[in-house]
C-alpha cells in the first residue's frame, strides 16, 4: 500500500511538472500562475503545494530538467569534439520533442537575461563543453592556442542564439539544419585542417540514429 502511494504521489508530480511545462512554454514565467498549472496539469492546488512550495521553485525543477540532455555522456577520456557536436545535436531534438525542455529552456533565457539575471544554467552548460574540448584540444582536435573555456562560452552563447533564432523564424523546424551550419563554420576555425574530416557537423552516426535524423545532405560540388 505504501508503494502505490508513492507512485501515486510520483504520478501527480511529474502531471505537474507536465502542467507546468505546457504553460511555460506558452506563457513564459511572469505569464504563468498556480491556477493556470493546475488547470493545465488537473490537480488541485493543495496536490501543488504538497509537491512545490512556490510557481518559483517549479521554475527552478524545469531548468535542472534540461541537463538530463547531457546524461548518458561518454567517460571524461571517451569525450572529444564530437562529443560536443552530438551534444548540440540532442539538445536541439529536446527542444523540438519535449516540452519540458523547451520550457526550461525558456525560463533560463528569462531568468539569466533580465531582472537579477541568474547565470547557472549556462556555465553548466559552459563546463560541459569545456570538459569535452580539453580532450579534444589534447588530441589535436582543436588548436593549442585556444582557450577551451572561451571557446565552451563561445559555442553555449552561440546555439542559444541560434536556437532562439529558429524558434522566431521556422518553430525549429530547420533547428538542425542551423546547427550543422554552425559546426560546418566553426570546424574551420578551431580545427586543424587535416583532423576536419574526422568530424560531422551534422551529428555522428549513433547520434543521427538515435535521434532518427535523416541522413546528412551531400556537400555541394564545385
Amino acid at each position: 500500500m505504501a508503494r502505490a502511494r508513492q507512485e501515486r504521489a510520483e504520478n501527480t508530480r511529474q502531471a505537474i511538472l507536465d502542467g507546468a511545462a505546457a504553460a511555460f512554454d506558452r506563457c513564459g514565467f511572469e505569464g504563468t500562475s498556480l491556477s493556470d498549472v493546475v488547470r493545465h496539469a488537473g490537480v488541485t492546488k493543495g496536490a501543488l503545494y504538497f509537491h512545490f512550495p512556490s510557481k518559483e521553485a517549479l521554475a527552478r525543477t524545469l531548468m535542472e530538467e534540461q541537463f538530463q540532455v547531457a546524461e548518458g555522456l561518454s567517460a571524461p577520456e571517451d569525450r572529444g569534439l564530437q562529443t560536443v557536436i552530438d551534444l548540440t545535436h540532442r539538445m536541439a531534438h529536446a527542444l523540438r520533442t519535449s516540452v519540458r525542455v523547451r520550457a526550461g529552456v525558456r525560463l533560463v533565457i528569462e531568468f539569466g537575461s533580465f531582472t537579477d539575471p541568474d547565470p547557472f544554467s549556462y556555465n553548466t552548460w559552459i563546463d560541459t563543453c569545456r570538459s569535452c574540448l580539453g580532450p579534444a584540444q589534447a588530441a589535436g582536435d582543436v588548436h593549442p592556442a585556444l582557450d577551451v573555456h572561451d571557446l565552451a562560452t563561445f559555442i553555449v552563447g552561440s546555439f542559444t542564439g541560434i536556437q532562439v533564432t529558429s524558434h522566431v523564424r521556422t518553430g525549429r523546424e530547420d533547428l538542425h539544419t542551423r546547427v550543422t551550419d554552425l559546426w560546418s563554420y566553426l570546424l574551420s576555425a578551431i580545427t586543424p585542417a587535416p583532423r576536419i574530416p574526422l568530424h560531422d557537423p551534422a551529428g555522428s552516426s549513433d547520434c543521427r540514429s538515435g535521434l532518427a535524423l535523416p541522413a546528412p545532405r551531400p556537400a555541394a560540388i564545385g
